[in-house]
């Protein structure tokens, strides 16, 4: 992850694209070209410098690094764009209900820090809806092992989605939920949620539950409200109450409940 400049000028922020369609105009490359929209738009007037990764041309070089052990100059172009990213969109389509061969392989050649903290936003295109759940079953999973910041909210796109509204909704609440991760990172630019120093860390992404102060939780990283500095009162009988977290997975932000739940709520 590159890091951020200390100057009072917003610093362009580098957004890593990759993208394994299969195809020259495949509808994965299309999912990961609006996702990247919505991201600009989102984070906008911060400039944003945009780095695609297109797999495809990249397969055979790929396949000759995991038998080599070298990678050849395009691939390793490829890698190093991740190394300097502040964020990632990754989109691949899906195989037997996971993601792609070409994309779990170019993850294989990724080291093992080189996302570590780094926000990364999940999409995936399908045939069915019935395969939705790779977000959850195989991306999440894929990424929070090489350590990055899994956004909650990704993006899976069935043929029949492109026909209809929703799925520009999604894509824009996507871009939307990444850029609030990046916000932190865009010092001094006008007009952008905590790139005042106020929010989250400074100069780097603010990981997800973490509230505008910085601090996790219902009190900022100081515990209470004031000045610093100055005394606080007596402290409070007990700890705040927190919101229970949904008791199931997450799908485009709207929380669905666990199968035992579902049970339980028949015996009431």
């Amino acid at each position: 992850m590159s890091t951020p400049t200390t100057t009072g000028a917003p610093r362009p922020l580098t957004l890593a694209v990759v993208s394994a369609g299969m195809s020259d105009a495949s509808s994965t490359s299309l999912l990961a070209d609006r996702l990247t929209g919505a991201v600009r738009e989102a984070l906008s007037p911060v400039p944003v410098r945009v780095e695609r990764i297109e797999l495809r041309p990249l397969a055979h070089a790929i396949a000759d690094h995991l038998l080599t052990g070298f990678p050849g100059p395009q691939l390793a172009q490829a890698l190093a764009v991740l190394d300097r990213a502040d964020a990632v969109v990754a989109a691949t389509p899906t195989y037997q209900a996971s993601y792609s061969g070409l994309f779990k392989s170019f993850a294989d050649l990724v080291g093992g820090d080189v996302l570590e903290d780094v926000p990364v936003l999940v999409a995936a295109t399908g045939g069915s809806a019935r395969h939705s759940l790779v977000l959850d079953t195989a991306l999440r999973p894929l990424f929070t092992h090489l350590r990055a910041l899994v956004l909650p909210v990704g993006v899976y796109a069935a043929t029949e989605d492109w026909a209809g509204p929703e799925l520009e909704t999604r894509i824009r609440r996507a871009g939307a939920q990444l850029a609030r991760h990046l916000a932190p990172a865009a010092q001094g630019a006008p007009g952008v949620p905590g790139s005042s120093g106020t929010g989250g860390a400074a100069g780097g992404p603010r990981p997800a539950g973490t509230d505008a102060a910085g601090g996790s939780g219902a009190a900022g990283a100081d515990g209470a409200a004031g000045a610093p500095g100055t005394e606080r009162g007596p402290a409070p009988a007990g700890p705040a109450p927190r919101a229970s977290a949904p008791s199931g997975p997450v799908y485009d932000g709207t929380a669905v409940p666990a199968f035992a739940d579902l049970l339980a709520g028949t015996a009431r």
